[in-house]
């Protein structure tokens, strides 16, 4: 007989009914508060019809956007709201961290907080104060333990909580993007103690907006979109549906509408679009990709060879380059009426992140602006297309390596590929 499932969904939904309130005035409010006519009301569907399982020892992540239901699926499996349909199976304790201050009382200690939610949880009090030293520790709260919690900051709430939650000894673990809060060193540190509670047997259940946290963390998501489930299955499946379904709509965002002419207008910037090797506009790119940025414009009088430049920008402002027309030597004559110039890039050294574009036309001569378009078009740079994390662009090099220490002749030194490292020759 198979291993059952820890977390068990069948066919839950949850539904929120709310009132929409209109203002009124003084009168009306008392009136309607002897009034039998009721205020209008409408559901809201959380969740629908989702099922799944959690067996014991995986770690599952939950993806979607903003308000698809992930926090309302956490929260049934805490127990903390009831499913209106369907039903649930969670076998053994669950340690959830969901807000900030989930559980404290504001005006008492970090100290008395730990004892008030380790009860919560069931454990006795010789069992709490044997792991006190260990939470304490942790959280590296030091003499605010004995502070009143009110007065502590976000990532002091952070640190209390997740140092609770994960001494409890739990069967699930569950964690809400709260990790999002904190400092680097003790967001690493969080996530060492989820992978160590991992390797216990610990079932794990996170939701995050950093889907390579979740690759590292997980091993299946479920993708959840306005309460449905959209996919589900192992992370390497599941992640890169996810990765392009948001990127997708990010573009539909970036692609916007052509902001109205800065300039004299007599040669006016029409379109901007990014396109691929084939000619297919895109606004989602990897490092190493062919890519061409491609503007549509429109000489309303005879203007005699005028420069087209471009500026590219790093979403943290950092300008990439600024090539232009003239610079290139390009001589496009006299231009009347429509046309098309096109910035070819054979290999796009840029790392991910998101880039801003401006484009601009100028009297080459006398550089005055016929039309200018600041950041007004934007794409995206997706993993994928190269080993490198950090910095602006992916540079063309490679590594060599030998293990004498004496100074060798170049050719002695062994090249590096795909991330191997060769027998010294």
């Amino acid at each position: 007989m198979g291993q059952e499932p820890i977390i068990c969904f069948q066919s839950v939904s949850k539904r929120f009914a709310f009132t929409r309130e209109q203002s009124q005035s003084v009168l009306k409010t008392v009136t309607s508060a002897f009034s039998r006519q009721k205020a209008e009301e409408k559901d809201l569907w959380a969740v629908q019809d989702v099922s799944f399982d959690v067996m014991p020892g995986q770690c599952f992540g939950i993806v979607g956007r903003n308000g698809s239901g992930k926090s309302t699926i956490l929260k049934l499996i805490a127990r903390i709201l009831r499913p209106s349909d369907g039903r649930i199976i969670v076998r053994g304790r669950v340690s959830a961290l969901l807000e900030l201050g989930a559980g404290f009382h504001p005006d008492l200690t970090g100290r008395e907080n730990i004892f008030l939610n380790a009860s919560l949880l069931g454990l006795e009090e010789d069992d709490i104060k044997a792991r006190y030293g260990s939470i304490v520790a942790f959280s590296e709260l030091g003499d605010f333990i004995d502070m009143p919690v009110k007065h502590y900051s976000s990532g002091m709430y952070m640190r209390l909580g997740f140092s609770v939650a994960i001494h409890m000894q739990p069967d699930v673990l569950i964690v809400d993007e709260i990790l999002a809060v904190g400092d680097q060193a003790f967001q690493t540190k969080c996530l060492d103690a989820i992978m160590s509670l991992r390797r216990q047997g610990v079932t794990i259940i996170v939701v995050s907006h950093n889907l390579n946290v979740m690759r590292t963390l997980c091993t299946h998501l479920l993708w959840v979109e306005q309460g449905v489930t959209r996919a589900i299955g192992p992370v390497a499946e599941i992640a890169p549906l996810y990765q392009a379904y948001a990127y997708e709509r990010e573009g539909q965002q970036l692609a916007g509408d052509t902001p109205a002419p800065r300039g004299t207008g007599d040669v006016v910037i029409t379109a901007v679009r990014f396109l691929d090797a084939q000619g297919e506009e895109r606004q989602t790119f990897q490092t190493g990709e062919p890519m061409i940025i491609e503007m549509a414009y429109a000489a309303h009088k005879p203007v005699d060879n005028p420069e087209f430049g471009l500026a590219i920008y790093r979403q943290d402002g950092v300008q990439v380059n600024g090539p232009n027309t003239n610079l290139a030597g390009v001589d496009m004559g006299i231009i009347e009426g429509p046309g098309v110039v096109q910035y070819h890039i054979e290999r796009l050294p840029l790392l991910p992140a998101r880039y801003q574009v401006s484009a601009a036309v100028h009297d080459r001569h006398t550089h005055f602006c016929y039309d200018f378009h600041k950041e007004a078009y934007a794409f995206r740079v997706a993993p994928g297309g190269s080993t490198e994390l950090d910095g602006l662009i992916a540079m063309p090099a490679s590594w060599r390596w030998h293990l004498s220490s004496a100074t060798l002749p170049f050719d002695s030194f062994a090249l590096v590929t795909e991330g191997q490292l060769p027998q010294e020759k």
